[in-house]
């Protein structure tokens, strides 16, 4: 099967060589700083690395001194073995590695010098669960003048990056014969450098076992009816599979305990809103990266039933339904038609589409236009405060604006909706029974726009403080005054409050003021 995952966390330029230049000062400081955040012990010795990165000197030139960064890769196989090269002009053994040429980033220097030794491609490596894309270590080593290039006495500062081979057995190698004089794979425990040895035999207790896995997570997302929900991708030069149809995900961080959650936090950055339900690994499937590294992606299939158009994309360009039979004539990327037939056959559809769904067409029926129902919390405290939370400066909703506490309503009762959004967003506890329907706001933005149902309940009591818990979202909570709002407010928001406090249970915006 081919390999249709949207790999996010691989979304850098895919230009050629000649278009690429060496890692920015601050790619490097980031990725210095993360080290340091897993190894804060080791400050002191990186203070040479971190002097150049406040320099005003190029930190990846060789021609930087008294030192600069250099990039070399741990390949590591499947018997718990690394691969070491003979270099000829120092006689040491050392892992694949080198100086930084025009390379996007770090990783990628480490990952073409490894390829430009030995002969390995690099589809024949993959990224290891326990590091990713992160240097496994950063050593400081001295290296001898070489009056015959006219460098002096110097410092590497080299960054160190652990690969599995993603076959099962090492490749024959094809050695460059200039500078290598031939190549060993040695157990963990007899890595010549010291610093790396150490990091890798600590790595072992956590499962470096050399056995790739996969480190990407995408969600096959069905109805249960036949439709499956697919995402299209920017039109940009500078991300995978620019301009097809993909799966909803991306690639695990570090702080992520498992694949599942990778992909829950994947959605809740990517769409908000949607959650779907029954999340189960169905396949994994090998995708490629930009750099061309084998990227092992789990698919987990689950279900939902809502409109796409009701959630908030924040990455690509729309959410679709499709059928099977409508897959030939999209964009997809390689491999993700076959693995939706796959999944159909495996879990044949229920007949018709799923209650209350909107038709494949498009069309609602004859003589009814379908709304978007959003949830809104109205909130007093004893002094007669209202709780409203600033919105995000890059919303696509009214950044820079207040606005109640809110959320579209999905496939379920609207005060579930309320209860469920204010422990989300605000970390409150509200009890359905303490909840009331104090105004309802029905309202267009434009002629062209889908018509919505504003619902706006008051809560009676409460417990918990509120807090930003959803910080691309909003920026801010606070109390208002009801005769001191904000003018930035959103306009059916200030409408609702009005209504509330003149005690009028309904209002209308943009279809023709009263």
């Amino acid at each position: 099967m081919g390999s249709p995952m949207a790999l996010y966390f691989l979304d850098r330029p895919t230009h050629s060589r000649g278009d690429d230049v060496p890692p920015t000062r601050s790619h490097i400081r980031a990725t210095t700083e993360g080290y340091l955040a897993r190894y804060p012990e080791e400050r002191e010795v990186l203070a040479g690395l971190l002097s150049v990165l406040d320099g005003a000197a190029n930190p990846s030139s060789r021609a930087t001194l008294p030192g600069h960064v250099t990039c070399s890769a741990a390949v590591i196989d499947r018997h718990r073995r690394v691969l070491h090269i003979g270099h000829k002009v120092t006689g040491l053994l050392l892992a694949p590695g080198g100086h930084v040429e025009d390379d996007r980033t770090l990783l990628a220097a480490a990952l073409r010098e490894v390829c430009e030794e030995t002969g390995l491609r690099p589809g024949d490596l993959c990224l290891t669960p326990q590091f990713l894309g992160a240097p496994i270590d950063i050593d400081v080593h001295a290296i001898d003048a070489n009056p015959a290039k006219g460098e002096g006495a110097h410092q590497h500062f080299d960054f160190r990056f652990a690969f599995y081979l993603a076959t099962e057995e090492p490749l024959p190698l094809a050695l460059q014969d200039e500078e290598v004089s031939g190549a060993q794979w040695l157990p963990l425990a007899d890595v010549r450098s010291p610093t790396l040895r150490a990091k890798l035999l600590d790595a072992e207790a956590l499962g470096l076992d050399g056995l790739p896995e996969p480190v990407n997570a995408s969600a096959l997302i069905h109805d249960g009816h036949g439709r499956y929900l697919l995402h299209l991708r920017d039109q940009r030069e500078d991300i995978w599979a620019p301009g097809m149809f993909d799966l909803l995900g991306g690639g695990r961080t570090m702080d992520d305990p498992c694949l599942e959650a990778t992909l829950r936090r994947e959605l809740a950055e990517e769409v908000p809103g949607l959650e779907p339900t029954g999340l189960m690994p169905f396949a994994v499937e090998r995708a490629t990266s930009v750099d061309g590294l084998a990227v092992p992606v789990q698919v987990y299939g689950g279900r939902w039933n809502g409109d796409p158009d009701t959630v908030d994309l924040r990455e690509g360009v729309l959410l679709r339904w499709f059928t099977v039979d409508m897959l030939d004539r999209l964009s997809l990327s390689p491999g993700l038609g076959d693995l939706i037939r796959c999944h159909a056959a495996k879990h044949p559809a229920a007949d018709g589409p799923p209650d209350g769904a909107r038709p494949l067409s498009g069309k609602a029926p004859a003589g009814t236009e379908l709304h978007i129902v959003g949830v809104h919390l109205h909130l007093q405290d004893e002094h007669g405060r209202i709780l409203l939370g600033l919105r995000h400066p890059v919303s696509k909703f009214a950044p820079n604006t207040w606005h109640f506490l809110a959320g579209h309503c999905e496939r379920e009762a609207a005060i579930t909706c309320l209860v469920r959004e204010a422990k989300e967003e605000v970390g409150l506890i509200i009890e359905p029974d303490d909840v009331e329907l104090v105004h309802t706001v029905h309202h267009v933005d434009s002629p062209g726009a889908r018509p919505r149902i504003g619902l706006v309940f008051r809560a009676h009591s409460w417990t918990g403080t509120p807090e930003v818990l959803e910080p691309d979202r909003c920026v801010e909570w606070r109390w208002w005054k009801p005769q001191d709002l904000p003018a930035e407010v959103v306009p059916y928001t200030r409408r609702a409050i009005e209504g509330i406090l003149g005690g009028r249970p309904y209002s209308e915006m943009g279809w023709g003021e009263r």
